[in-house]
């Protein structure tokens, strides 16, 4: 079955289905564009003139190029035209039946050697192939948006397509200069599948008001590194298609995390799709445009919660990286820090690492030698939480532990003085159930800074029905004058980021669990499909399996969904001792220091 897929066919002129034939003209292949509608053929047209200008513009490609390409690229509004099309790829609206009767109808116009493809990221490839005149010809071509920019290529088998139709296939897309990665025939395949339950979650936190649509967002991109928040991104994708994708999801997995959140109905049926509608989650300045307005929901810039406390001297409890971190970034914002560890050893080694982390940004540019002596000499290590006595903040760093954690505010609450305002840094236990250990809980407070802490914009600011409004607003302060980016939530399980972060991690082991994919593909697939700065694996082994785990179980304790339960083969890799980087082996093995 030797086919050189040299001339291609593309039925459908929307966004994904013009972006895809630019890639194959300026990749050398005859393209015919088919669509029924003569606007959508023009703009297509119109749109392949603009971004090849644009190219060649940006010294991408020569002249020459964009005009060999352009010729390259006809279009039709019959699928006749695909005759002598020996790969067709199909971008209609995703229904079962528009698809298959535009199926049935090519296979009376192609060749019999001729390939189908279905560019569905919901709909299942298998369904689509049977109803054809030749399913072993037929599969799954997913392109991701933008296609000319985004790498990723997703090539679907179902359980009746031949392997050579599946070899051409993958050969193009890495003449393409694509990334293919092969998947069987299942809803979401992998990015869309791992990433969609994640966009569903976000949605479920937003509708049950537990934090902002603004917070969320920045949450996820400060926390995670994302190119974008997840309301955003549900924007841009459009409401109707992600509720869509996920019911096709829900379907199959009948897991409670693919239900569509109900907010994605009401919008979808409002007509309140996102940036195509001009309105979804956020607000945009036209039909189709992509600046935000403002719009009732807007925070009003400058608005805090009331007037807090005076804040010049800031204690830190714990003596490792965290705790450091945290008091390196106190320091650097001009406030007096008391680094408090077990011992005065533990107290000095903290503090020599800072000194260290600063030496390394002198060393970078970045920090000038005069600051660094500066912020060091802001920094008091001492061996007791005695020296916490005149402290206006005092922000704990230690083992996560609720049991630990409560005997040390036990502790801060005799020490501190009254007024001083006492903070968590837990990732994963009840602020509240801390707060209880001391006879002021009114004083205390979740700020939960992510690792590195210098490095890192994001603080969590969590606060518990028993937290004061004036304590909330000192946080948010003093969050400002340390240059981090504060967000708000309520006091339950993972906050905003392990809790949208972990049931994603924790689906990626499910697929390799099932032995749909493979570590590298699903890695690649985030990465280059999703924009994650790392895949799942290569996350979860620097957090550290053990870590994985301890949030897993806290994230199924609270909310109770069958569907947080941790996988099985985290808990076998935990048990193993095979912990991440730090052991040396995790998902993968790593070269021993």
């Amino acid at each position: 079955m030797d086919t050189p897929l040299s001339t291609i066919a593309v039925v459908g002129l929307g966004t994904m289905g013009t972006g895809i034939a630019e890639v194959l003209a300026l990749a050398g292949r005859e393209v015919i564009g088919i669509d029924i509608s003569e606007a959508a053929a023009l703009g297509a047209v119109a749109s392949l003139e603009a971004s090849t200008a644009r190219a060649v513009g940006r010294g991408r490609i020569t002249e020459e190029e964009r005009a060999a390409a352009l010729a390259r690229f006809r279009t039709a509004d019959a699928l006749q035209a695909a005759a002598d099309a020996e790969l067709v790829i199909e971008v209609v609206p995703e229904s079962y039946e528009i698809k298959q009767q535009v199926f049935r109808e090519l296979d009376a116009v192609v060749s019999p050697t001729a390939i189908l493809a279905t560019g569905t990221n919901a709909l299942s490839v298998t369904r689509l192939a049977a109803e054809s005149q030749r399913p072993e010809r037929v599969l799954g071509l997913h392109f991701f948006n933008p296609a000319p920019a985004m790498k990723l290529v997703e090539v679907v088998s179902s359980v009746l397509t031949a392997p050579p139709a599946v070899e051409a296939v993958t050969a193009l897309a890495r003449e393409l200069g694509k990334e293919p990665v092969a998947v069987g025939d299942r809803p979401g395949f992998v990015a869309d599948g791992l990433l969609f339950g994640y966009l569903n979650q976000a949605a479920a936190m937003y509708e049950a008001n537990y934090a902002s649509r603004e917070d969320i967002d920045a949450a996820m991109k400060l926390g995670c590194g994302l190119p974008m928040g997840p309301l955003a991104l549900l924007d841009l994708i459009g409401i109707d298609t992600a509720r869509t994708v996920l019911e096709a999801m829900y379907a199959e997995s009948h897991d409670r995390l693919h239900a569509p959140a109900p907010i994605l109905g009401q919008l979808s049926s409002a007509g309140l799709t996102g940036r195509k509608a001009g309105r979804g989650f956020y607000t945009y300045d036209a039909p189709g445009g992509q600046d935000v307005v403002p719009d009732a929901l807007t925070p009003a810039a400058g608005a805090e919660a009331g007037a807090g406390r005076a804040v010049a001297s800031v204690g830190v409890a714990g003596s490792g990286t965290m705790a450091s971190g945290i008091a390196e970034v106190f320091a650097k914002a001009g406030y007096a820090v008391v680094l408090a560890a077990r011992t005065q050893e533990k107290a000095d080694l903290a503090k020599g690492r800072i000194a260290k982390s600063l030496e390394r940004s002198v060393s970078k540019g970045r920090l000038s030698a005069e600051a660094r002596d500066e912020t060091l000499a802001r920094i008091t290590a001492a061996g007791s939480l005695d020296a916490f006595a005149e402290v206006d903040l005092a922000v704990e760093a230690v083992a996560e532990d609720l049991e630990i954690k409560q005997q040390l505010f036990a502790a801060l609450d005799k020490v501190c003085r009254p007024g001083a305002v006492l903070a968590t840094t837990t990732s994963s236990l009840p602020v509240v159930a801390i707060a209880r250990a001391t006879a002021r809980p009114e004083d205390v407070i979740g700020m939960h800074f992510f690792n590195p802490a210098p490095a890192m914009k994001l603080v969590e600011v969590v606060r518990t029905v028993l937290t004061a409004d004036e304590v909330h607003a000192t946080v948010r302060a003093v969050c400002a004058k340390i240059r981090k980016h504060p967000v708000d939530c309520g006091d339950r399980a993972g906050f905003i980021v392990n809790a949208l972060l972990f049931p994603y991690l924790n689906n990626a082991i499910k697929m390799v669990e099932q032995h749909y994919a493979s570590l590298d593909d699903i890695d690649a697939a985030m990465k280059l499909g999703g924009g994650y700065p790392m895949g799942p694996f290569e996350l979860l082994d620097v957090v550290g399996l053990d870590v994985s785990l301890a949030i897993e179980k806290v994230l199924h304790k609270e909310f109770r969904d069958p569907g947080l339960a941790p996988a099985p083969l985290l808990e076998h890799l935990v048990a193993a001792g095979c912990l991440g980087r730090k052991t040396g082996r995790g998902f993968r093995e790593y070269a021993r220091r």
